[in-house]
């Protein structure tokens, strides 16, 4: 691929300033959070799974977590479940759960799973229930002032060792 001078010269201007974080963060896990306008636009997709794919091949270990918010209301919104929330938190039954789970499970994650393959990455998705990786309990939230005001929920996520 061709690259002009001035392409060149952001291309270096790029890395040099990375190159600091690509020596401190080389071999160390990283958690990166995907979510809002960065999974709904097709160039901030691309641009998002190209960073993950650099990322891996200059020695980090990505992990990624996603959101799906729009995407479980879209499909709650057509299956005719209604969706309440309470204080910005989703409020999920049985029925809500399990659209949850299609969602995030079944459309999301494959859906980045393959944007960060075709843009040269090798990446396998799983879920918070796949091996019981992550366990939670409910959360509880008690009415304090006409804002909600949430107890401390508690979360463990068991540790496991990803291919390289």
């Amino acid at each position: 691929m061709p690259v002009d001078l001035s392409s060149a010269k952001n291309i270096a201007s790029v890395l040099t300033e990375a190159l600091p974080y690509i020596q401190r963060f080389t071999g160390k896990t990283l958690v990166v959070k995907y979510g809002g306008n960065a999974m709904t636009d097709e160039e901030l997709k691309n641009s998002f799974a190209r960073d993950i794919v650099l990322m891996k091949l200059v020695g980090m270990h990505p992990i990624v977590v996603h959101g799906g918010g729009p995407q479980i209301g879209s499909l709650l919104e057509k299956l005719d479940i209604k969706s309440d929330f309470v204080d910005g938190m989703r409020v999920t039954d049985s029925a809500t759960m399990d659209v949850v789970e299609m969602v995030l499970g079944g459309l999301v994650n494959k859906e980045i799973v393959s944007l960060l393959n075709k843009n040269g990455g090798k990446a396998i998705g799983i879920t918070g229930k796949d091996g019981d990786f992550i366990r939670a309990r409910k959360m509880t939230v008690t009415r304090q002032t006409p804002e909600m005001s949430a107890r401390k929920s508690s979360t463990s996520v068991t540790s496991a060792k990803w291919p390289a």
